[in-house]
């Protein structure tokens, strides 16, 4: 399951929060761009109330955790740092689950709040999943992997992309999957801005400067809700 790296060495005063709660939810809120008032939109709060949470000690009502961790395309543990190491998806299953498709202009939506999805390559002997840090460039998928990995080698083939978010404290979560053609980045200006764009090197290190894109002709997800 992806983790995500909320401690920023070089915090703006806004962003630097002043408990582990409003830390994480200030440097959240920071990678994507919103100001508190646009997560407040949101998630149904009022800018105020985020401003206090990042600022000051705080114990929201568990929903309103969820809202708001929904609305930053995180989990609640990814918040509170509960669980850090725990296995996720053991939780027990509750009675009130439904499981709803997600609309395309949804599923677009959450591709933007994550940075490590899982592509799907099927070479001739067997199918290949790896994790991959991406971006997303206009409505194409994009990262980047070595010369011979398993992903430049499919290129020209259907492949599939998929990122997921399991919250054990609900008991829920929502997965996105994009299908389409894999292509290589090769025109140099393209290269040029995808690397100036991306938030960070690939996790995997090593020589992984070959840029691939997806271009999605079906795009699905589902949510798991509950009544509450």
């Amino acid at each position: 399951m992806k983790q995500f790296v909320f401690d920023d060495p070089h915090p703006t005063d806004e962003a630097a929060g002043r408990t582990d709660l409003g830390r994480r939810l200030a440097a959240r809120r920071t990678a994507l761009g919103l100001s508190r008032e646009e997560l407040g939109r949101r998630c149904g709060a009022d800018g105020h109330y985020i401003a206090y949470l990042e600022e000051h000690t705080a114990s929201p009502a568990a929903r309103t955790l969820v809202r708001i961790a929904d609305a930053l395309g995180v989990m609640v543990d990814d918040l509170t740092g509960a669980g850090a190491e725990r296995v996720r998806g053991r939780s027990t299953a509750r009675r009130d689950t439904a499981l709803v498709p997600l609309h395309e202009e949804e599923c677009r939506r959450l591709l933007g709040t994550h940075g490590v999805g899982r592509i799907a390559v099927f070479p001739p002997d067997g199918p290949v999943v790896v994790p991959v840090n991406y971006l997303i460039a206009g409505s194409d998928i994009a990262f980047r992997t070595t010369t011979q990995g398993s992903a430049a080698r499919a290129v020209g083939t259907e492949a599939a992309f998929e990122i997921d978010n399991i919250d054990d404290v609900t008991a829920g979560g929502w997965s996105v999957l994009a299908v389409g053609e894999l292509a290589a980045v090769t025109n140099p200006d393209d290269v040029r801005d995808l690397t100036a764009t991306a938030p960070s090197r690939p996790w995997a290190g090593g020589p992984r400067t070959h840029w691939m894109k997806l271009t999605p002709v079906r795009l699905s997800g589902r949510r798991i809700t509950h009544e509450w």
